[in-house]
């Protein structure tokens, strides 16, 4: 049986900068990641907008917040040091209508607590910024949003991880914890690890069950999609976000830039059947969509928010809805420039069944033998550097016999 001083289960951006985190933090102690796929990052963490966010949608009162801000510089930083693309075109929030107004006074109010760095325009200077966008008197631009390459900072961070001497077992997944022992199943075979660092994603909850843990939560799958623009359709000089429903988890259809010249509209947040639900039948489970459509259905009767969500996206998810939402921030889109759908992602976001509510802060529990991370959702690319730092305190902090609540 081979052994290991920290098991990390998750390939994906948080697994591997809490794995570096860990490995830099216990000096000569051995960290092993395992990913099911045959590389790291094929889901969230490669999957995503590649926006890098600025930290001022968030209550001050949460993690988030005291991450975001932090987490943007350092990611940046990286991708400096590493001559890996990044691209500050910065981000303008706009009003699409005067109910829009109040909701963007409160991301100015949040983005002065978090300590984020935001303009307030009026329209005639948020077209001198960006001349297509659309916005209703007042707009929000961000200088610290950005884009960046989540494929190229997953190459760099694994290459990372090797070179500090990580194990990273790929094509190798978790399949349980042995009864009354320490040890874990796999599919290659047992390991005995001292900790184990539950960064699954999709599937945290699950191994998380295994340690006695999330047991008031579970993962409740989004798929999103995105469409993607012919290069110069737009030209647009910076991203375009609506004001949010703050009471979602969602940021709601945007424009994005992206690396090539391009732009993208998107994403939808469709509640998915199953956790892998991309598209066809690939990881479908009788079982598993029984399951998560029930909380479905139960969030439909019990959540109005939910339920407002949920018809939203029903009667707008597909791609006229998507540029509908989209021509309402800018002006001169053209449907016909935007018909290819890129890759689908998969949320896994956290569900409270004591509250009957989707969890909006990011979220972990564990003690002194296992740690999971729970609830890992947006911003936590963004934030992955400074993230993982606050969680390896609190990994420390239970092995030391000092628990504190998230």
């Amino acid at each position: 049986m081979q052994t290991t001083d920290f098991l990390v289960v998750g390939g994906g951006i948080l697994g591997l900068t809490l794995a570096l985190d860990l490995k830099q933090r216990y000096g000569d102690c051995s960290v092993t990641l395992l990913e099911k796929e045959q590389a790291c990052g094929l889901h969230a963490s490669g999957r995503n907008s590649g926006v890098l966010h600025a930290g001022f949608y968030y209550s001050a009162d949460t993690l988030k917040a005291r991450l975001t801000r932090d987490g943007n510089s350092q990611l940046a930083a990286y991708c400096v040091e590493r001559k890996l693309p990044l691209l500050r075109c910065g981000k303008l929030v706009v009003a699409t209508c005067a109910a829009d107004l109040p909701g963007l006074e409160e991301l100015q109010s949040r983005g002065t607590a978090n300590g984020v760095t935001l303009e307030l325009l009026t329209a005639e200077e948020a077209r001198r910024i960006e001349p297509r966008a659309r916005t209703h008197e007042w707009a929000l631009f961000s200088p610290r949003t950005a884009t960046v390459s989540p494929s190229a900072i997953m190459a760099s961070l694994v290459a990372d991880a090797r070179a500090a001497g990580i194990t990273i077992r790929t094509g190798t997944a978790y399949r349980g914890r042995v009864r009354g022992a320490g040890s874990v199943h796999t599919t290659s075979g047992l390991l005995e690890p001292g900790y184990v660092v539950n960064a699954a994603g999709l599937y945290a909850d699950r191994v998380a069950r295994d340690y006695g843990f999330s047991e008031r939560y579970r993962i409740l799958p989004f798929r999103g999609l995105y469409l993607l623009g012919e290069p110069g359709a737009l030209r647009l000089r910076t991203h375009i976000y609506p004001v949010p429903t703050l009471a979602n988890p969602f940021l709601g259809v945007h424009l994005t830039r992206c690396l090539d010249g391009s732009e993208k509209i998107g994403p939808s947040a469709m509640p998915a059947l199953w956790r892998e639900h991309y598209g066809g039948l690939r990881g479908f489970s009788v079982s598993e969509c029984l399951t998560i459509a029930g909380r479905e259905l139960m969030m439909l009767a019990s959540d109005p928010v939910f339920r407002r969500l949920a018809v939203a996206e029903l009667g707008a998810g597909g791609r006229g809805g998507l540029v509908r939402r989209a021509a309402a921030l800018v002006d001169g889109l053209h449907p016909a420039a935007f018909q290819r759908w890129g890759r689908p992602g998969i949320r896994a976001q956290l569900y409270d069944l004591r509250e009957r509510r989707l969890e909006m802060d990011f979220r972990y529990e564990g003690d002194d033998r296992s740690f999971h991370i729970l609830n890992a959702v947006s911003p936590a690319f963004t934030c992955a550097l400074s993230l993982a730092a606050y969680l390896g305190q609190q990994i420390d902090m239970r092995l030391h016999g000092q628990e504190q609540a998230a």
